[in-house]
């Protein structure tokens, strides 16, 4: 009997195909037409304003003719994994078990490559459904070293990420908000074993992740708004494309009007730019 693939454990097949293992068994999300409207609608105003929080998202959507309560937008903002980019109540609690540490980049001047890595998450809409999408970017070159998607905002995703960019390159410091994704136990155990420096942005301050941010802006104005992906595969294919496109093509004002690529590899350095 031909057992094939059963030799394989699951973990080693999704790992073979770039899949996290919770996107293997992915099914649509069951949402109401409406709601899938709302969120497809919050997504993007919050890229435009991402200073809105529920109680103004939920203004501006019944300027847009849309009879919404605070409460079910506040459902979907916090299901869609958004909050207001400034110092507010907690609306997401984090877990108090969690160990939280200092914002270490005041200040800080970025001079070279892997010196500070950052990550993030964003829901990224699909025709029936969404996923979320996570990003490890280099801070001084803008380089996305590596992404992936999930149809849950778990730890696990974001841990199979790590694993892949430290066995890479190695941060001085790395950055994330305090999610609980981040502030597991597993996250910080990938850390702490390379001696990397942690460093979390304070409550409702998003923008002390800024580069990540506008990351994620290009990414949905430059790609997801421009296409409906039909199904988690399709997301992957197209997103791959762009990232490769982003750190080996976009040219940024801010580095000079080179790629990403050039600046992480050392192919160009800013400080010879400059001068």
């Amino acid at each position: 009997m031909d057992i094939g693939h059963r030799q394989i454990s699951l973990e080693r097949q999704c790992e073979l195909l770039g899949l996290s293992r919770s996107s293997w068994y992915y099914e649509p999300r069951e949402l109401d037409s409406l709601s899938e409207e709302l969120m497809r609608l919050i997504d993007e105003q919050y890229t435009r304003v991402p200073v809105y929080g529920y109680r103004r998202m939920t203004a501006w959507l019944r300027t847009q003719g849309y009879a919404v309560n605070p409460k079910r937008v506040l459902r979907l903002m916090r299901l869609m994994g958004l909050e207001a980019i400034y110092p507010k109540p907690s609306l997401s609690k984090r877990n108090r078990e969690h160990e939280i540490y200092p914002y270490l980049l005041e200040n800080v001047a970025l001079v070279r490559p892997n010196q500070v890595f950052s990550t993030d998450i964003t829901y990224i809409r699909l025709q029936k459904g969404f996923v979320y999408l996570t990003a490890i970017m280099d801070w001084y070159s803008r380089y996305v070293l590596d992404w992936e998607v999930s149809v849950s905002m778990d730890t696990e995703f974001c841990c199979a990420t790590l694993s892949r960019v430290l066995k890479r390159a190695i941060p001085e410091i790395f950055n994330t908000d305090q999610g609980s994704q981040y502030t597991a136990k597993a996250f910080l155990d990938l850390l702490k074993a390379h001696s990397i420096k942690i460093s979390m942005d304070g409550r409702g301050r998003a923008l002390d992740n800024v580069f990540v941010e506008r990351l994620w802006r290009s990414v949905k104005q430059e790609e997801v708004y421009l296409h409906d992906y039909r199904d988690v595969s399709e997301a992957k294919d197209r997103l791959a494309a762009y990232f490769q496109w982003y750190n080996r093509e976009r040219l940024h004002q801010s580095l000079s009007y080179h790629t990403p690529e050039a600046v992480y590899t050392g192919r160009v350095t800013l400080e010879q730019e400059a001068s």
